[in-house]
């Protein structure tokens, strides 16, 4: 994977990410590297599933694959959200 590839996944993280959060109701107390962490592996599995499985796309932009990738990423922010400790809390 070249610096360029590295560079988008990790902002394509972080708004497939944020858009997650987005979905999730409440407060997540849970950091920015964290959520695009979360966004990263919900756009890779997203993209694996929807185009693998699924037979959505065709390595292109596919709004099902992008839909499936929000949700996974959501999934993952309430996954993470009641695994990782409270801030404040010791």
């Amino acid at each position: 994977m070249t610096v360029g590839g590295i560079f988008t996944a990790i902002i394509f993280g972080a708004i497939i990410g944020a858009l997650g959060r987005l979905i999730v109701p409440g407060r997540q107390s849970i950091s920015i590297w964290l959520t695009i962490l979360v966004g990263v592996l919900a756009a890779i599995a997203g993209s694996w599933l929807g185009q693998e499985v699924f037979g959505w796309g065709n390595g292109g932009f596919s709004f099902p694959v992008a839909l499936l990738q929000i949700l996974l990423a959501a999934v993952g922010v309430l996954i993470v959200t009641s695994l990782w400790p409270k801030k404040g809390s010791a």
